[in-house]
């Protein structure tokens, strides 16, 4: 049954890597449901963020940074992120400010200009990063060869500066429609989902550029103690024996700085204390692997 006049839809968000889709994400929801760094594809499946008013719902569809695929991995994130164009009733192409617009961009563009009917919205992200004065200049570079803009939004994601307006911008233009999830749920992932997420965050923020690209997270066990205490076990997996030295990290020490942070998060995740295990395993050529990819959880059903 719809309340009458509540309003509801799907935004899909795309855009190049490190753009700060999932940034703009955890900004809405109010929390971390997609992981951050400052590496390239760290976004890799679909993630949806639900943002829930008296009055409306809007569920988030942040998709994986658009680059040229190298392995079967990138095959799917590229797939997995266009896939949500056909999903949604508006979508936010987010770019980045301080970059000048280039072929990624426009390889989206062109993607975009194929999309019927649904709203586009230019979202201008890291205003914070560039000088007020050449804002115009940034925002005329996105006209040309571009579709029709429903609206353009310059924000900061990290700063929330316009934010709201553009989440009033969107919901404004949105039909009525039912409230799909809870009022009070965030995401449609599973916590082992946002866990193992949670834990590849800390591997990509502490590890060199060699590693981050190959690492995926399992969690084999999760087991709730006495004491409201949670038992988490997990497996960190990675192409080659030089990147598993690099995750153990001399005497340990990296490995255990990334359960340390890893499990601060989880437990502000979980509301409980947790008892976090982690081994790192060497898969060669994981990412090529089709039943590899299945079985770590990326499926082509998922796009």
């Amino acid at each position: 049954m719809v309340k009458e006049g509540f309003k509801s839809g799907f935004v899909a968000i795309i855009g190049r890597p490190n753009v700060g889709k999932s940034t703009l994400l955890n900004r809405i929801v109010g929390e971390k449901i997609a992981i951050m760094s400052d590496k390239a594809q760290t976004t890799r499946n679909k993630i949806q963020g639900i943002y829930t008013t008296d009055d409306a719902q809007v569920v988030f569809i942040d998709t994986p940074g658009v680059h040229k695929p190298q392995n079967s991995l990138g095959d799917f994130m590229v797939k997995s992120a266009f896939s949500a164009l056909h999903e949604a009733d508006a979508i936010w192409f987010v770019v980045d400010a301080s970059q000048e617009r280039g072929r990624g961009d426009n390889f989206i563009i062109d993607r975009l200009k194929e999309v019927k009917s649904t709203p586009i919205y230019l979202i201008i992200n890291k205003i914070d990063l560039l000088p007020k004065d050449q804002l115009f200049e940034v925002i005329n570079s996105y006209q040309e060869d571009a579709p029709q803009w429903a609206e353009v939004f310059p924000i900061s994601a990290t700063e929330g500066d316009n934010v709201p307006e553009l989440l009033d911008g969107v919901i404004d233009q949105l039909e009525e429609g039912p409230q799909y999830f809870d009022f009070d749920q965030l995401t449609d992932h599973p916590e082992r989902f946002i866990i193992s997420e949670l834990i590849r965050e800390k591997v990509l923020q502490l590890t060199q550029q060699e590693v981050p690209h190959s690492v995926a997270v399992v969690i084999d066990q999760i087991e709730q103690e006495e004491g409201d205490k949670v038992h988490i076990q997990a497996s960190i997996i990675v192409e080659r024996p030089t990147q598993k030295n690099i995750v153990i990290g001399k005497q340990g020490q990296m490995i255990k700085q990334i359960g340390i942070r890893a499990r601060k998060d989880i437990e502000r995740l979980l509301g409980s204390k947790v008892f976090l295990e982690t081994w790192v395993k060497v898969e060669p050529r994981w990412r090529d692997r089709p039943q590899a990819l299945q079985s770590m959880g990326y499926r082509p059903e998922d796009y």
